[in-house]
């Protein structure tokens, strides 16, 4: 009974899917009809619940939809709220889970970006400030970025940043490199050896 109940709700869930994924491209049922080669009858059945979901149509429907058929059948739906997590550094970071690897750090600067600091590394890095004006280095040059301006930058030009004239909170996202060698940075720094 618990299997069919699972069966049950993982057709509807792709049904759902199927109509919401047509409507986000614009598509009648004619339109994506077509471009799955079936009949708009027997689409129009498969939305509404009215005929069994089969593989062969699940394949055309996928494709159709630019979507692969994992996508389309995927059963788990992870929870959607990620708390963050406060590393020794006292970094908050929340992993992104659908881009293993990246990483998304809340960070507020106090100081001005340091010359002596300027630092290159593999990764790449995009920042948007929350709060306060921070101020970029990148290679010779000098940024200005104001709330709601954002930074996106291969790491291995030198860079450095801080705040401006007071504190500033900047949310940071780093790919695996980058983030592994921010951390190294900071644990250098906390060490006393730079």
């Amino acid at each position: 009974m618990r299997m069919t109940q699972d069966i049950a709700a993982l057709e509807g869930l792709v049904r759902k899917r199927v109509r919401a994924l047509r409507l986000a491209h614009g598509w009648s049922l004619d339109e994506l009809a077509r471009r799955a080669t079936l009949s708009a009858s027997t689409l129009s059945r498969i939305e509404n619940g009215q005929r069994r979901l089969a593989l062969d149509q699940l394949v055309a429907l996928a494709r159709a939809l630019d979507t692969t058929l994992d996508q389309l059948v995927a059963s788990d739906v992870e929870d959607v709220v990620v708390s963050p997590v406060v590393d020794a550094h006292g970094w908050r970071r929340w992993p992104v889970r659908a881009q293993p690897g990246l990483s998304v750090v809340r960070q507020r600067l106090t100081t001005p970006p340091d010359l002596a600091r300027m630092r290159a590394h593999a990764g790449q890095e995009w920042l948007v400030v929350l709060s306060g004006t921070a101020v970029l280095l990148l290679g010779d040059r000098r940024y200005r970025l104001e709330p709601d301006q954002a930074a996106e930058f291969p790491t291995m030009l030198p860079h450095a940043i801080g705040a401006e004239h007071r504190p500033c909170e900047v949310l940071a996202i780093f790919d695996r490199d980058a983030h592994r060698d921010h951390q190294r940075a900071v644990t250098a720094r906390a060490a006393g050896s730079d």
